[in-house]
C-alpha cells in the first residue's frame, strides 16, 4: 500500500517572486517619486525666502532715497517777480538728477544679487522674482522718499518766499522713469551670472539606471 502523496507546501515567494524584485525601472520610477516628494516643502520654504527677500530688498531703497537726496545735484531756479527760469538753462543739472539715482540703483542692484546669492547658492525661480519685485519696489520707494526729502513741491510759493532775482533749488524730480528699472536690472544680472557659474549642480537621480534596460534586462 502506497502512501498518498501530498502537494509540497505552498510557498508564495516561489510563485510571486517578481513582486519582490523590482528591475531597475522601477527603482528609477521610485528615485523620481522620492524626489518629487521633496519638491513639496522645498518649495514652500523658498516661497518663504523669497518673501523675505523682496521685503529686504524694497526697505533697502530707503537708502536709496536717502542717498539720491543727498548726491544729486541741484538745479537752481530764479524768479523774475512774475514767472520761474532755470538760472541756467544750458545746465545739465536735471540730467545728473536722473544719473545720480540709475547709477545709485545699479550699485545697489547688484549689491543685493551678491548678497542674496551668498545668502542662497542654489537659485531658483522665486528667488529671481522676489529680486524683480524688491528691486522695483525699493526704487520707487527710493524716488517717493528723495522727492519727500527735497526742496518742496510748490515752486510758485518757494520763489515768492525767497523773493525776486535769488536763486533757490528746484524740488527733485525723477523724469526717466525708466531709471526704476535700474535696479531689478543689475540684481538679476549679478545674481543669474553668479548662479551660472558657481551654484552647486543638482545630482541626476537617474544617473546609477543610465545604459540599463528599463524592464529589467542586464545591458547588452
Amino acid at each position: 500500500m502506497t502512501a498518498p502523496l501530498t502537494p509540497p507546501p505552498h510557498d508564495p515567494s516561489s510563485h510571486h517572486a517578481w513582486h519582490t524584485a523590482p528591475g531597475p525601472g522601477v527603482a528609477a520610477a521610485a528615485a523620481h517619486d522620492a524626489v518629487h516628494e521633496k519638491d513639496g516643502p522645498g518649495m514652500k520654504t523658498e516661497v518663504r525666502e523669497a518673501a523675505l527677500i523682496t521685503v529686504g530688498v524694497a526697505l533697502g531703497g530707503l537708502l536709496l532715497g536717502v542717498l539720491w537726496w543727498w548726491l544729486a545735484p541741484s538745479v537752481p531756479l530764479v524768479s523774475d517777480g512774475t514767472a520761474v527760469y532755470l538760472q541756467d538753462s544750458e545746465g545739465e543739472q536735471a540730467i545728473g538728477v536722473d544719473g545720480t539715482f540709475t547709477l545709485l540703483a545699479l550699485g545697489l542692484g547688484a549689491l543685493s544679487g551678491l548678497v542674496v546669492f551668498l545668502l542662497r547658492r542654489r537659485g531658483g525661480v522665486p528667488l529671481v522674482l522676489a529680486l524683480t519685485a524688491g528691486g522695483l519696489l525699493g526704487s520707487v520707494l527710493a524716488w517717493r522718499l528723495g522727492v519727500w526729502l527735497g526742496p518742496t513741491q510748490n515752486v510758485v510759493a518757494h520763489a515768492k518766499q525767497v523773493g525776486e532775482g535769488v536763486t533757490f533749488p528746484a524740488p527733485v524730480e525723477l523724469n526717466a522713469k525708466g531709471a526704476l528699472l535700474s535696479w531689478s536690472v543689475a540684481a538679476l544680472v549679478v545674481h543669474l551670472g553668479l548662479t551660472s557659474l558657481f551654484a552647486p549642480r543638482d545630482p541626476d537621480p537617474y544617473e546609477p539606471y543610465r545604459g540599463q534596460d528599463p524592464f529589467g534586462a542586464p545591458p547588452a
